[in-house]
């Protein structure tokens, strides 16, 4: 009983502190992303860049900006990897491989931060500063552009394409929004004990006579933005179960606030900017069920984890720290798995076999419960298109919502905006399956044979196609073919949706105000919960048989 007391009163501080900052920081972003004023540094940086600040974009251009942006990111973060020896505070570490520098940089561009290497062993202070961190920021900032625009595209009324500059969201997304919050954070981490160095590595006297080789680092200022902008990659292999990176129990529960902050105070934004706080509330209740779905259950399954051993640690503590126990691992795992964060604070691959089934369930829902940092916002909203639409043909009503028609146009791009994820995680996991050579480096990296065995590349696919990042521990993908793979299919993961959303914010935004008789009812708790079930129902069904043979197959085995 006193565990779940626990359990309980963990969410609720959480949930608490959440709320507390969901008005102020709603309410500042929406004026961040609204605001007619340029501040002095930013005009400076428009000017140096040939950016008029004033300039409306339609979908298209803001597109073909993301692209431009993106496939330079790229482009630089793979030459830092490559030619890290040649950097300054490199370690004396070598280059990254053609094939794992493409993954990286591939992952940390598209805001999934999959990493088939152990970070302190393969990369130096320059690189990971210069290249993972800067691409923690600006990845962050391109899913809240995103976001911001078709929100617009929501609240247009005067029937302009235009959906704002993307250049002008992404510099105020980095300079307003997530620099001054992570340099807030990294202090508070600091005093909590995460490391902040250039030390390198430091031999030691291991108290059973051993050397040990300890690594250093500038680790905090890394871990604020990376649990910020749910991006997720670790500064050392062991990520957020390390004890620079996470020492101890309340410096959890501040990582935990730091990837949940931007996706729940989102629907305030949006409500701020459409003019409708009750849609808002409808959309963060939404997560909220949906986050709750996922964490009670989780808990339970790690309480009551089979065998005599699990049962005289009072769960299943293999994988967990103990400096966090239970409860605040599988908090931190339903935040993670929740968001696109990816860190990890226990090992997945460790949990029961229906604890591994509700983490890959977190993903499949399309990462809104609450999603990351922008992308949890406009997931949820093209599912919204959906219930919208049958809400109305069950009321025979219009489909309108927040004045917006919503007609064949938008259906089609939904629909097939909800079918990437599940395509690409099914689709790229029977197509490596397919390919001998594929399928052997497959086999070679998995941990553990049998049902388990599935379930960790099951989750590496489902988890790279939703751009979340973190993995089930027992896969070692980092193999030629394996990281080719999987960059594709992370790099088709975060762009397809992203063209896809814009394409419905500039389809949108070219509309005026509908004319209906009568508002449909979209505020209340009845839509709230056809919604969740809608989410469950789309999403989930599409993974079944294979599931059956994984988690399930080991969750009901003698």
């Amino acid at each position: 009983m006193s565990s779940w007391v626990l359990a309980v009163v963990s969410f609720l501080t959480v949930a608490l502190i959440l709320g507390v900052l969901y008005r102020p920081l709603g309410d500042y972003m929406a004026w961040v992303f609204t605001s007619d004023k340029h501040w002095r540094i930013e005009r400076a940086i428009y000017r140096l860049s040939g950016v008029d600040p004033e300039r409306q974009q339609s979908w298209r251009g803001y597109l073909k900006s993301i692209v431009v942006f993106s496939v330079v990111g790229f482009g630089l973060l793979y030459l830092i990897l490559r030619l890290q020896p040649w950097l300054p505070y490199s370690l004396g570490l070598p280059p990254m491989s053609p094939d794992l520098a493409f993954n990286t940089a591939v992952s940390f561009v598209g805001n999934t931060n999959w990493q088939s290497y152990s970070p302190e062993q393969t990369l130096g202070y320059v690189a990971q500063m210069a290249g993972l961190a800067v691409q923690n920021f600006v990845s962050a900032a391109v899913s809240m552009a995103v976001a911001v625009a078709l929100i617009r595209g929501f609240a247009s009324r005067g029937g302009r394409s235009g959906l704002g500059n993307f250049w002008v969201d992404i510099v105020r997304a980095n300079l307003r929004i997530l620099l001054p919050i992570s340099i807030l954070a990294a202090v508070l981490l600091i005093a909590g004990g995460v490391i902040q160095n250039f030390a390198g590595f430091t031999d030691v006297q291991s108290v059973a006579g051993m050397t040990q080789t300890i690594p250093g680092g500038p680790v905090a200022s890394q871990e604020a933005i990376k649990m910020l902008g749910t991006n997720g990659g670790g500064f050392f292999n062991a990520n957020s179960a390390h004890p620079f990176e996470n020492p101890t129990p309340w410096t959890n529960i501040v990582q935990t606030l730091l990837l949940l902050l931007i996706p729940f105070t989102m629907p305030r934004t949006f409500g701020t900017m459409v003019g409708n706080q009750r849609a808002g509330y409808a959309l963060l209740l939404t997560m909220a069920v949906l986050f709750l779905l996922v964490y009670a259950p989780l808990t339970a399954f790690e309480f009551a984890g089979s065998g005599s051993a699990p049962q005289l640690a009072g769960g299943a503590m293999e994988g967990k720290e103990q400096r966090f126990g239970i409860v605040g691992s599988t908090l931190f795992a339903t935040a993670t798995t929740g968001t696109t964060g990816g860190a990890v604070n226990s090992m997945h691959g460790s949990y029961t076999a229906f604890g591994g089934l509700m983490l890959m369930f977190d993903m499949m829902l399309g990462e809104v419960a609450p999603g990351g940092a922008g992308s949890g916002i406009y997931a949820l909203l093209i599912l919204v298109v959906i219930a919208v639409f049958l809400t109305a043909l069950l009321l025979g009503r219009s489909p309108v919502y927040l004045g917006k028609r919503l007609g064949v146009r938008q259906l089609k791009i939904v629909s097939i905006a909800i079918l990437v994820m599940p395509v690409l995680a099914i689709g790229g996991l029977a197509v490596s399956f397919a390919i001998p050579s594929v399928q052997a480096e497959i086999v070679a990296s998995t941990g553990n044979a049998g049902p388990h065995g599935l379930s960790e590349v099951l989750y590496a696919f489902i988890s790279a196609a939703i751009n979340n990042g973190s993995a089930f521990a027992g896969f070692s993908a980092n193999t030629p073919l394996l990281n080719i793979m999987l960059g594709v299919v992370i790099m088709l993961g975060r762009f397809i949706p992203i063209a896809l959303v814009l394409a419905l914010a500039g389809s949108l935004a070219t509309q005026g105000k509908a004319i209906t008789s009568a508002e449909l009812p979209l505020h209340r708790p009845q839509f709230v919960g056809l919604l969740v079930s809608l989410i469950i129902f789309i999403t989930v069904p599409m993974f079944v048989p294979i599931l059956l043979a994984g988690p399930f197959a080991e969750g009901f085995a003698p």
